[in-house]
């Protein structure tokens, strides 16, 4: 895409080294990064009161909305399919100003960016050292916040025809634990997905599951073919595995009958999942839960059980106070506030969980 230059103006492309990105972002063309994952973000430090974004937007499905957020005020710009430029300059103030856009959404869109526009004698300043913890979290919609902004319908079932308006995952469990924690997040966390392929509810009718996009850039055949994930590019010291939830879907193997042939390939495919990261990451402890959503306790008896099996002492296996019974709908921010409290606290209760 062109970028529309006006007198006084520059463009800041997107190989810049003051910017920072943040998340399993792909980075196979540099000048044109590529966003899919909720929580994953670009930020900067800035003066000038001119600054435009250059994006373009692979829409599935629902609305789509760019994450904002300058000198601590959030805010959301709907985005159009394709290519557009976006301009935040009504955002910004005199001096100084902290900008971060983020991924509110997951798959349902994509976006790769092109760079900033800004004014010509505008400054790139220095970026506050990154977080030395890091935290990766593997979910479906709960773990991305999908419909958190919904507050109205606390513990209550999602609002009709919400399409996408109150999902953000600056709202999530786990962006806000990490914030709690003080922790860099990757959250791989896709709306319906379960672990095994065929079942759940991400992508039908064939139904794609984390053992098949857990290691992937783009895993949405939509967006075209799958891209793998470079993990030397980053290593988390915590692993959080929000994973057995649409599992029921299409059959509740684990709640009707839970030695049956089906659920127990389940749990061998579950701790099969969980010999995947430990060979990605031989060091991280790894944080096995559900979440307050309503589910059948039958799969948190699962995890227990293939953990313990396991005999790793860097296996955990964490349950919410309210524990599939918080809520027959998505968790909402004020929900999340508590299950990231609770997390958090578990999480920096383990011996040398922060240890490289």
């Amino acid at each position: 895409m062109k970028l529309p230059l006006n007198a006084g103006e520059r463009l800041i492309p997107m190989t810049d080294p003051a910017l920072r990105l943040t998340g399993r972002i792909g980075t196979e063309d540099p000048q044109n990064p590529f966003f899919i994952f909720p929580c994953s973000s670009v930020q900067l430090r800035m003066t000038g009161r001119t600054l435009k974004v250059a994006l373009t937007n692979q829409h599935s499905y629902f609305e789509n909305r760019l994450g904002v957020i300058v000198n601590g005020e959030q805010s959301a710009v709907l985005l159009e399919k394709g290519a557009q430029v976006i301009d935040l300059s009504d955002r910004l103030t005199d001096g100084v100003n902290d900008v971060l856009l983020f991924k509110r959404q997951d798959c349902c869109h994509a976006y790769t960016l092109q760079g900033f526009i800004v004014d010509a004698a505008a400054e790139l300043l220095p970026l506050p050292q990154r977080p030395a913890r890091r935290i990766e979290v593997y979910g479906d919609s709960v773990s991305a916040g999908e419909v958190s902004e919904a507050e109205f319908a606390c513990a209550q079932p999602d609002p009709q025809g919400h399409n996408g308006l109150y999902s953000n995952s600056w709202l999530s469990y786990a962006w806000q634990a990490a914030r709690l924690m003080n922790a860099e997040l990757h959250d791989i966390a896709t709306g319906g997905m379960a672990l095994q392929d065929g079942t759940g509810y991400f992508f039908g009718p064939d139904y794609i599951g984390m053992l098949s996009s857990w290691d992937k850039v783009n895993y949405y055949p939509p967006f075209g073919p799958a891209t793998p994930w470079d993990f030397s590019r980053w290593t988390p010291h915590a692993v959080v595995v929000a994973i057995g939830q649409n599992d029921h879907n299409p059959v509740n193997i684990m709640a009707e009958d839970y030695d049956s042939e089906a659920s127990r390939h389940w749990r061998a495919e579950y701790r099969r999942f969980l010999g995947l990261l430990r060979e990605k990451y031989p060091k991280a402890h790894i944080v096995c839960t559900t979440t307050i959503l309503g589910h059948d306790p039958a799969w948190d008896r699962a995890i227990d059980e293939v953990i313990i099996s396991s005999g790793d002492a860097r296996i955990h296996h964490f349950l919410y106070t309210k524990n599939g019974c918080g809520t027959p709908g998505h968790i909402r921010g004020s929900e999340a506030a508590v299950m990231a409290k609770e997390l958090a606290g578990f999480i920096e209760a383990i011996p040398g969980v922060w240890e490289d």
